[in-house]
């Protein structure tokens, strides 16, 4: 499998035209690739994924406003700064790697950097930029996660954070406290006695949600995180750790029923968020801001049993290399200007993600501003950069591939009757021919 920068962007599929707002730009299509409107050697171009209307997704506004804002303070500069929204970021990157070239700048979506980009010379090394302007602190867990041999070739100005939320009042309910999240056998004993409630009430959503569990359950021994924090091999593959991760995970799911699986969390999302009856959604901490106003009293955030979270810095910024001095000196100028507090305080109280610079005061900011929801997400952040065990989201180590086919495998084996053992060597057999 090939080796790659990772990266997420929170942001999901939204419909099928480019939109842009407050001045972004959009750009047009020509034989497959993607050219702006207007180019030049005074104009540093930066494409990223907020597209959406802001009646869809109000933090893509958010982002954008952040965007024009640098964008208008060097309006008058030598070198003029276009933010360009578009949907498919990676094509882009791809289609420029393939003809020997990198976009000036790139918010990199989940495909991350090619590693052609990389073994061509195409990405600007950002590392000693931020040791000369000791930025060390304001990209955090950028400056480990995405040190490639002492390189670093992207910053990402938000970290994907993964715990779990639980519904309170049901735990209460089912005569459950926190103890349930000690470890994964407490979590199924908890789990089926909100199962035995005998109403609409079930314990989790699994299918995409039990990938995590894979995920926590391998980084619970040093062996096993350290496999989830390399690329996949057939050695992990056929290793304890796995089975035992991908074995535990498909028991907790056929227990929990095969009704409520689904390869998209988004599609049983407001059984949590909205209508609660529910118990447990693993989901990223920005689920704070989905919260209905009725249920915001009742659900809490926690982490994985073992005290484990999930933190990826994901891709983020990228820079073209051999650019002008001029460009290239803007471009880390908007890196810098990116993971300040001041626009990473923005990022935590208005786009409702954990902002990548560790200096930030989260919970007196969720104190100022008197959101409940706003004070959940604080705490839902802290109890994730506190965690006993930080580990990378398996999918941008193993691959996006390898992650679908282990929850195709999950939510055949919440079926009732599914021999699991079998369906995991048919499991490994798939993942070898994957990793070829």
């Amino acid at each position: 499998m090939k080796k790659k920068l990772v990266s997420v962007l929170l942001v999901a599929a939204m419909g099928a035209s480019v939109l842009a707002g407050c001045g972004s730009s959009s750009v047009k299509e020509d034989g497959g690739e993607k050219k702006s409107e207007s180019s030049g050697n005074n104009v540093l171009e930066f494409y990223h994924g907020y597209y959406q209307d802001e009646s869809e997704w109000a933090a893509a506004q958010v982002m954008r406003d952040i965007y024009d804002e640098f964008a208008q303070e060097h309006a008058d500069g030598d070198v003029t700064f276009k933010p360009i929204a578009v949907e498919n970021r990676d094509d882009i990157v791809s289609a420029q790697v393939a003809g020997g070239s990198f976009p000036d700048m790139v918010d990199v979506g989940g495909d991350g950097i090619p590693q052609a980009a990389i073994s061509q010379d195409l990405v600007y090394d950002l590392k000693t930029y931020i040791d000369e302007n000791n930025l060390q602190d304001a990209v955090g867990l950028n400056y480990t996660q995405h040190d490639q041999d002492g390189h670093i070739y992207a910053v990402h100005d938000q970290i994907e954070s993964r715990g779990l939320w639980y519904n309170s009042s049901i735990f209460e309910k089912a005569g459950i406290s926190t103890d349930a999240f000690t470890d994964w056998n407490t979590f199924g004993d908890a789990m089926t006695k909100i199962a035995d409630l005998g109403d609409d009430t079930y314990g989790y959503i699994a299918g995409q949600g039990s990938s995590y569990i894979v995920n926590a359950i391998m980084a619970s021994t040093d062996a096993g995180k350290k496999m989830v924090e390399s690329e996949l091999t057939e050695d992990t593959v056929n290793s304890d750790e796995f089975a035992n991760a991908f074995k535990t995970a498909a028991k907790l799911d056929q227990a929990n029923g095969s009704e409520h699986t689904t390869d998209d969390n988004g599609n049983l999302m407001a059984e949590f968020n909205t209508n609660g009856n529910v118990g447990v959604l693993f989901n990223g901490v920005w689920n704070a801001s989905g919260i209905d106003a009725s249920l915001v009293d009742s659900i809490e955030p926690a982490l994985f049993p073992g005290n484990v979270a999930i933190a990826s810095a994901g891709g983020g910024l990228a820079v073209a290399n051999n650019m002008s001095e001029e460009k290239t000196e803007l471009a880390l100028e908007f890196i810098k200007y990116m993971t300040s507090k001041e626009v990473q305080e923005k990022i935590f109280t208005e786009v409702q993600a954990n902002p990548c610079n560790t200096t930030v005061d989260l919970n007196a900011l969720a104190e100022t501003s008197g959101d409940t929801a706003t004070q959940k997400l604080a705490e839902a952040c802290a109890q994730v950069n506190s965690a006993d065990t930080i580990v990378i989201d398996m999918k941008y180590t193993w691959g996006s591939d390898v992650d679908k086919a282990i929850v195709n495998a999950l939510m055949e084996c919440a079926v009732s009757g599914t021999d699991i053992d079998a369906r995991f060597e048919s499991l490994q057999k798939e993942l070898l021919a994957l990793i070829g």
